[in-house]
């Protein structure tokens, strides 16, 4: 697949670079002042992490990339709403309860109520438009649904991608004009509250977003997968995992990830690996944390444990102990 970034004529943007380091304190620092106080969790030593950022009028766009894979916990946000929008890699956003994965060329409109945690893989790259709550309710006066109604988490449908490409596209090719306040404000507006309000349009469409429901009536046909159909998924499945070894995960992503429904992978699961999902999940994870104690004899245990998804040192300790026979303090004395 093309990377997103090649297909959108992102160079008006990268000519307004905030800041680029390898120091967390500084991207913690800057990223929070232009975007939302948040906490920042590393789970990676590539800390390299850029910045891009452009004004319009009213919008705000920004291109964000964390060389380390990193989970980020914003506060509420203050009188705007955020479109994320990937453009390498994987992000996966969780709101007020609700979690959708949004791979590259993917977009979700984000207005939490009450609590916001995101995943973003390594490396990956996000392009974020900061939408005023205020140009919505000026919409809404129109007839439009305003911010009171919108939900926490809204993933684009597939249909409307190739129009939201184009308005971003259009919004892009705005920065590049020369001198964007002589007397040409108002077609300037013109094309924000373009954007907003093909926002808006959505919300009233019959599309739910989540990937329990985008995935239901496809889950339900693949429980009668036979033979290569099976392995099919496996593979799938653990494909999923791989790259997300540090995200939380819950049953329902897992099934979403194999594209078959909860009880099916549960049979998948025990059929060909003797154990149920969660639990191949976390031998998975065991796994990758003995391989990098074996191949890094220095490393600490507890940011390994965190690194492959363990928040409880002492369960990781009882839970790499029942599966390797050793303690992980033991596996990194080893030398292969």
């Amino acid at each position: 697949m093309q990377n997103i970034s090649q297909s959108l004529s992102l160079a008006p943007l990268y000519r307004h670079r905030v800041f680029q380091s390898t120091r967390k304190v500084d991207c913690h620092a800057q990223v929070a002042n232009e975007l939302s106080e948040h906490d920042l969790f590393w789970k990676g030593d590539d800390v390299d992490t850029v910045l891009f950022k452009a004004a319009i009028r009213q919008l705000q766009i920004f291109m964000l990339k964390y060389g380390a894979e990193v989970i980020v916990r914003p506060r509420l946000f203050n009188g705007f709403a955020l479109v994320h929008m990937t453009l390498s890699g994987t992000a996966e956003i969780e709101s007020d309860g609700q979690k959708v994965c949004i791979p590259q060329g993917k977009t979700a409109l984000i207005a939490p109520k009450r609590n916001l945690r995101l995943w973003w893989q390594a490396g990956s790259e996000q392009l974020i438009l900061k939408v005023p709550l205020a140009l919505f309710e000026e919409l809404s006066a129109q007839g439009q649904p305003g911010p009171a109604n919108m939900p926490s988490l809204f993933l684009l449908p597939e249909q409307a991608m190739p129009h939201w490409d184009l308005l971003i596209q259009s919004l892009l090719r705005v920065l590049a004009l020369p001198g964007q306040n002589d007397g040409h404000s108002e077609w300037i507006s013109h094309f924000e509250r373009g954007a907003a309000q093909f926002l808006l349009s959505q919300l009233t469409s019959t599309y739910t977003a989540g990937p329990t429901a985008a995935g239901i009536a496809a889950d339900e046909s693949a429980d009668g997968l036979v033979g290569a159909g099976k392995l099919q998924r496996l593979d799938m499945l653990e494909k999923y995992i791989r790259t997300r070894l540090c995200a939380p995960l819950a049953l329902a992503d897992l099934a979403n990830a194999a594209g078959v429904s909860v009880r099916a992978l549960n049979a998948l699961c025990h059929q060909h690996h003797g154990v149920a999902p969660m639990d191949l999940l976390r031998n998975i994870r065991l796994d990758a944390a003995r391989e990098r104690l074996l191949t890094h004899p220095g490393a600490n245990i507890t940011e390994t444990a965190f690194e492959f998804g363990f928040g409880h040192l002492g369960r990781f300790s009882a839970y790499y102990r029942e599966r390797f026979g050793e303690l992980p303090k033991q596996t990194r004395g080893c030398v292969r």
